[in-house]
């Protein structure tokens, strides 16, 4: 597995963001592609080719995008949302990197109700969009269980609509990060190195929460992932100190990338 940081982490502008991570021993980075200067609505065919330029000469490489906009759940929203992200899937081909990754709300407890139907036919329409361009779409865990997103991504039933996994979302929220790993094997494509507090929904430096991150590790070998694990630190006093130390310690662990 490799090491990666999720952009939107390192609060700089992206080519400095793209220096730093290359600086601290990063393999890759997952681009933050929403409201800036990297959002398909904005950024130019030219800017996307010098991206692709400017992290070859690096010798970085992309492990996703990450495009969150709020989720489908909102009747109000969702056809804009659904637009949007498939702006975001052009984008993905034109970056050379399939895997784009979000938040999709709250999936719905009762799978017989209308909302559910409407966020199964909204999470459909956009996985579809990214199948046929060779792409995925990765649902981010931690509202849910992850045998309820393995139900919900099951009764989408697209090969491009696959799962992101943050242990720590998951274990925030009352869930087991270790066994719902298993749950989901057959969608992890992409995830995210996060830490946290159960008994207080916190987020906290990794290593220092109550993931055990070297059974979740052990649990990533088991199903056969060697992707990405992107650190993720969205609070703290110094998150760069905090991603630095993330890096050295997911680097001690087995079965990761010098």
């Amino acid at each position: 597995m490799k090491v990666g940081i999720i952009t939107a982490s390192l609060p700089i502008d992206t080519k400095g963001a793209l220096r730093k991570a290359k600086e601290i021993g990063a393999h890759g980075v997952q681009l933050w592609v929403v409201n800036n200067e990297l959002d398909p609505k904005v950024l130019t065919p030219s800017g996307r080719q010098d991206l692709v330029d400017f992290m070859a000469d690096l010798g970085l490489e992309r492990s996703a995008l990450c495009g969150d906009i709020g989720g489908f759940a909102d009747p109000a929203a969702v056809d804009e949302r659904i637009a949007h992200t498939k702006l975001m899937f052009d984008l993905c081909v034109d970056l050379h990197t399939p895997i784009l990754t979000t938040h999709i709300g709250v999936v719905p407890e009762d799978a017989d109700s209308r909302a559910y139907a409407a966020l199964v036919e909204a999470v459909r329409e956009v996985a579809e969009y990214a199948a046929n361009r060779d792409c995925c779409f990765a649902t981010e865990t931690g509202p849910e269980s992850g045998e309820s997103l393995a139900e919900f991504l099951r009764a989408v039933d697209s090969a491009g609509a696959q799962a992101n996994y943050d242990p720590a979302n998951l274990c925030m929220a009352g869930f087991d990060p270790i066994g719902d790993v298993y749950a989901l094997k057959d969608f992890i494509v992409h995830t995210h190195a996060k830490d946290g507090l159960a008994s207080k929904s916190e987020e906290v430096p990794l290593g220092q929460g109550d993931v055990d991150f070297p059974a979740y590790l052990a649990a990533l070998r088991e199903i056969g992932y060697d992707g990405y694990l992107t650190i993720e630190r969205e609070c703290g006093d110094d998150p760069v100190a905090d991603i630095v130390e993330a890096i050295r310690f997911l680097k001690e662990q087995e079965g990761v990338d010098q």
